[in-house]
């Protein structure tokens, strides 16, 4: 009795501060740990591997990387916030399209994931409490704000996982795993 009494103490004080930020709040933590893995990981790849890719036909560790860069300033296009005039980005997908085949090194892919997760942060800025359930276009359909900003974080989850299976087959352990 005494252990299940302390277990949802627990649960209940940990959940409070979640709830005191709200959903907002929530979604720019959920946010801010992706982001740090994926460029924590991006900088620990080496270079000569950032061609590597597990099979014909399959995105190489630049072309994840680049996906993702242009995918956060494609989706800030989408909830308001306009991608820098240099990227080319705009609310059409093919403008994202075209900037993930661009040749980056290492270190300006680097500069440029930092740079797409401040825009994306700024994005979800634009939503509130108050806007949370208002009605966007989002990659063709109709979703509430709160549903594009799950989305794009379920999505940086993928390709997170894809980045550290990547990483594992050259022998590289996720910063975050020594």
């Amino acid at each position: 009795m005494r252990v299940s009494r302390l277990v949802l103490a627990i649960a209940i004080l940990g959940v409070a501060p979640l709830h005191a930020q709200g959903i907002t709040g929530e979604f720019h933590g959920e946010l801010n740990g992706v982001q740090k893995k994926i460029i924590d990981l991006a900088a620990a790849m080496p270079e000569t591997s950032y061609d590597w890719r597990p099979g014909p036909g399959v995105r190489s560790v630049r072309e994840v990387y680049m996906h993702v860069i242009a995918d956060n300033y494609y989706i800030a296009a989408l909830l308001g916030k306009p991608a820098p005039a240099a990227t080319g980005i705009g609310a059409d997908y093919a403008t994202a399209s075209a900037y993930e085949k661009k040749a980056l090194t290492k270190a300006q892919i680097g500069a440029e994931l930092t740079a797409s997760f401040s825009v994306l942060h700024q994005a979800f800025g634009l939503t509130t409490e108050a806007n949370a359930s208002q009605k966007i276009k989002f990659f063709g359909g109709d979703v509430t704000r709160s549903a594009a900003e799950m989305g794009t974080i379920g999505d940086l989850h993928e390709h997170l996982g894809q980045s550290i299976a990547y990483a594992r087959m050259n022998k590289v352990v996720p910063p975050w795993s020594k």
